[in-house]
């Protein structure tokens, strides 16, 4: 399958910055004890980002360290951290969690970003969900309150917060999730929908899976990591284009002037396809509705995942391509390519490796997409050079995640087994 899609030029990247808005502190569960403001700052230098996400700004003792850590710009109504001046900035974030009744559904669940440009809007934005539930009890606190309630009580703190639907298609949590989504924004927000700015496509969806459907033509599509760990920050990311200030985030995904985004194949994302952990059943949208919606192997419910969530809300067909979208990058992230060309499984073995590399190059991303491939050739391994270069032109093979089971890349070849009878090649840039 092709995907004609122009790679970033070096004039273009030189106008944006690199935003991973969406992660986790350490007060999350199944988050890394690393996951604070220091290691943060760190890793995302070496990531390459210029901007990103504090996370769960709602939890008292996070906020506390955040107050502690953080340096405030006025000029840019951003943060960086005290021991990294230079950057990159932060910006205040957080995640919820919102369970309610709403239409015939008595379980809706949903899972909102937040942004606020200070502290002292996060102070109130705390005290109001303090009433709500317990902010100790984790960095993703949940609430019994509906989505469109809550936005319009945020919104009367202040015009300048952003609340945006994370990973808007994945089955549960989400806003058009199989089991406890909407099938529009406005049955999801209600009097609150013009204040949607943005939805969050996650890792298994991609911008030119949300084109198919027309009423998000009016809505930005950004893209973030989730990332519960300092390694996975910036698998996905979004440009801006500069200056680098809450004001300018603010605006643009307001005004659904998004430079681009950076997507992991969304294939990859573990609720991509139709399927049953349990059994090791992976399906296509069509095997599902031939099978009557039951695992073939115990007769159970299948979990139905994101392609076949999208495909019943579109009105377009696959591969449309609407006017003055902006580009969706695809890479794979460079521990992923190292592991495959020295055939590495030892974590320590590959940090050590992805280290040596980065040190040559500043940033990962300065490798996956800045560094022109003629300067690349003279600082790279010939086989990471050439995973590069083939990971740029997207000629990959990708095997589709299913039920909580993440997604395969592989950049050479692919085995014919009948175990790996998904795995397609793709070809995103031309």
């Amino acid at each position: 399958m092709k995907r004609n899609q122009k790679f970033p030029s070096k004039e273009f990247l030189d106008r944006v910055f690199l935003a991973d808005l969406h992660l986790h502190s350490k007060y999350s569960r199944a988050s890394s004890k690393l996951m604070e403001i220091p290691s943060i700052a760190k890793m995302g230098k070496i990531k390459g980002l210029d901007l990103i996400g504090t996370g769960d700004f709602t939890h008292p003792l996070y906020l506390k360290e955040l107050k502690e850590v953080l340096e405030y710009s006025s000029e840019k109504e951003l943060y960086y951290c005290r021991e990294f001046p230079e950057g990159p900035y932060f910006i205040l974030t957080a995640e919820v969690s919102l369970i309610f009744s709403k239409g015939k559904l008595n379980n809706r669940r949903m899972h909102l970003i937040l942004t606020a440009p200070s502290f002292e809007i996060v102070e109130e934005i705390n005290l109001y969900l303090s009433k709500l539930g317990n902010l100790l009890a984790d960095g993703r606190p949940t609430f019994g309150i509906s989505a469109e309630r809550f936005t319009l009580d945020l919104l009367k703190i202040s015009e300048k917060v952003l609340i945006i639907p994370a990973h808007a298609w994945t089955p549960w949590y989400s806003v058009f999730g199989a089991f406890s989504g909407f099938d529009s924004l406005e049955e999801a927000f209600g009097e609150a929908t013009p204040f949607i700015y943005a939805i969050e496509t996650g890792l298994s969806s991609d911008p030119e899976m949300n084109w198919r459907i027309s009423w998000l033509d009016s809505v930005a599509l950004v893209s973030n990591s989730d990332a519960h760990s300092p390694s996975n920050l910036g698998r996905e990311a979004t440009a801006f284009f500069k200056p680098l200030s809450y004001q300018n985030v603010y605006e643009a995904i307001k005004t659904n002037q998004i430079a681009f985004t950076i997507e992991f194949y969304p294939e990859e994302g573990k609720y991509h396809y139709d399927g049953h952990r349990s059994c090791k059943i992976c399906l296509s949208p069509k095997e599902t509705k031939e099978l009557g919606y039951r695992c073939p192997k115990c007769g159970g419910s299948l979990t139905i995942g994101v392609l076949h969530r999208v495909e019943n809300l579109a009105d377009r067909p696959e591969n449309f391509c609407p006017e003055n979208k902006p580009l969706s990058v695809h890479l794979v992230p460079l521990r992923e390519i190292l592991a495959e060309c020295f055939e590495i499984k030892n974590s320590k073995s590959l940090e050590k490796i992805y280290f040596q590399l980065i040190s040559s190059v500043e940033t990962e991303f300065n490798l996956l997409l800045k560094e022109d491939l003629l300067t690349l050739e003279k600082k790279l391994p010939f086989k990471v050079w050439e995973a590069i270069k083939r990971v740029r032109e997207g000629e990959v093979f990708v095997k589709p995640g299913y039920d909580g089971e993440y997604g395969v890349v592989k950049i050479w070849g692919t085995p014919n087994s009948e175990e790996n009878r998904f795995f397609k090649q793709k070809s995103l840039f031309s």
